[in-house]
């Protein structure tokens, strides 16, 4: 080989790394962010400083801990570099309900990077309920803040994405309800998104000693959406249940096709505490999901059913972490995912039991339907058990297509085959839309449902539901 030749090979530009499937889709989560939210926020020192202890807790985690997991992890159609994070963010003072409706108790809509409806009922303002960003508790009550981010933090040790909330959120919500105080109707909480740019949010839901409430999540697009650009949501919720308090919460996730979602939520239960999960998935170009429940309290109860409808080239990860501590506590989890085209979908759990938890009943079930021979699911569910007098224990998983004999049943009773698997498909998925606590929102996700369904099937998406029906 010539010396030009050798010349001409060492010109050539290195080619640029790969990316792992468990890198991180960007880059700007450094301390530099952290100087321009402080320039841009002027928060007080104790929150500069534990965002920065975050921060150096976010850079030393992986994206997934658990090795039994790590290999379903898989970010590479996110590519968030050109999706650059808000530094500052609207803090509109809640205020009293004006219009009449009497469907809710009060709204929170947070629109990009503006407070867009802040309402709470006159009830339950005159009772001591906050609902308000973040931003604006850290103004106007600094202690209970403190203690809220600070002192009484219930965010997993080793969840990265959980820290970087921590690190370099922008935008927040905040309900406390105060303890004894019942909220009769539901709480609305919005986030309107799309815009190519990174929102880091947190949401903090705290219902002291008796308090009940029960929350909708809504996460819809904003409408400024730039076709083919990428945006990021990372939203991290905290809902802390004192003693025999109750929470209801319905999430919907139904953003744009260029959206990605990164969603951690963790709760922590007291004494005898009831939460109710009813969590569905239906937009999104890639979502990750994980949810932490600590029943740390004596008889505390979960109850955790999450739906996936996924269609196109759509990935959802999903995982969901349960860990009994207080004795005669109680579980159910449930995941399922509804799979057209090329979708794919990882539903992963871990029901740890604790030596103190004597008497646990848990039970975590993971069921997948692929309507595609190119969809494709894969579900885990596993136990951690330290301690042997448990009342119950158990998981179960399976994954397929529809279930051929439901499919002749319907038939035989003259429905017509395509509406026969669409029922099937929908009541698969009904136990999350039954558990939506607001009637509206259940009606809406229904609709979208059905509308996902009919956009599936007709194209591509029914060929391949008759392909794996007929496999």
């Amino acid at each position: 080989m010539t010396e030009a030749a050798d010349t001409s090979i060492a010109a050539r530009p290195a080619r640029a790394p790969r990316r792992a499937p468990d890198d991180l889709p960007f880059t700007f989560v450094d301390a530099a962010l952290l100087a321009g939210i402080e320039a841009a926020r002027g928060e007080p020192d104790w929150l500069r400083e534990d965002r920065a202890a975050a921060l150096a807790r976010f850079e030393s985690l992986a994206v997934e801990a658990n090795r039994l997991y790590t290999p379903y992890v898989d970010l590479r159609a996110a590519s968030l570099d050109g999706a650059p994070p808000y530094l500052a963010t609207g803090d509109a003072v809640a205020a009293d309900k004006t219009e009449a409706d009497d469907a809710i108790s009060g709204e929170i809509e947070l629109a990009e990077d503006a407070v867009a409806i802040a309402t709470i009922e006159p009830a339950a303002a005159a009772a001591g309920v906050r609902l308000m960003t973040l931003g604006e508790l850290v103004r106007r009550d600094p202690d209970l803040a403190r203690r809220l981010l600070v002192d009484d933090p219930v965010l997993p040790a080793n969840d990265k994405l959980a820290w970087l909330g921590r690190a370099a959120w922008t935008q927040g919500v905040v309900l406390h309800v105060p303890a004894g105080v019942r909220i009769e109707r539901p709480v609305v909480l919005r986030w309107a998104v799309g815009a190519a740019r990174t929102l880091i949010g947190r949401t903090l839901i705290v219902l002291e000693e008796g308090a009940e409430a029960s929350v909708v999540e809504e996460l819809v697009a904003s409408g400024r959406a730039e076709p083919g650009a990428q945006a990021l949501l990372s939203l991290t919720t905290e809902i802390r249940l004192g003693a025999h308090a109750r929470l209801a919460l319905g999430s919907l996730q139904e953003t744009g096709p260029d959206q990605v979602v990164f969603q951690q939520r963790v709760a922590r239960l007291g004494e005898a505490a009831d939460l109710r999960w009813a969590l569905a998935q239906l937009g999104a170009r890639l979502v990750r999901s994980r949810v932490d429940n600590v029943l740390a309290g004596d008889r505390s109860v979960v109850e955790q059913v999450e739906i996936v409808f996924g269609a196109g080239e759509q990935l959802h990860d999903l995982t969901s972490y349960t860990r009994h501590v207080g004795r005669d506590t109680t579980g159910q989890l449930l995941s399922k995912g509804v799979l057209l085209d090329k979708a794919r979908a990882y539903m992963k759990g871990l029901i740890t039991i604790d030596k103190t938890a004597i008497g646990t009943d848990s039970f975590l079930g993971e069921f997948g339907m692929n309507l595609s021979k190119a969809a494709r699911s894969v579900a885990i569910p596993s136990l951690e058990i330290d301690q042997p007098d448990c009342r119950r224990a158990a998981h179960s998983s399976s994954v397929g297509p529809i279930d051929e004999a439901q499919l002749f049943y319907l038939e035989s009773r003259g429905i017509p085959p395509d509406e026969a698997r669409k029922f099937i498909v929908l009541g698969f998925l009904e136990p999350v839309v039954a558990r939506v606590p607001l009637e509206e929102a259940r009606d809406r996700l229904r609709e979208a449902l059905e509308v996902k369904w009919a956009a599936g099937t007709g194209s591509a998406g029914a060929a391949g539901a008759v392909a794996a029906t007929a496999a």
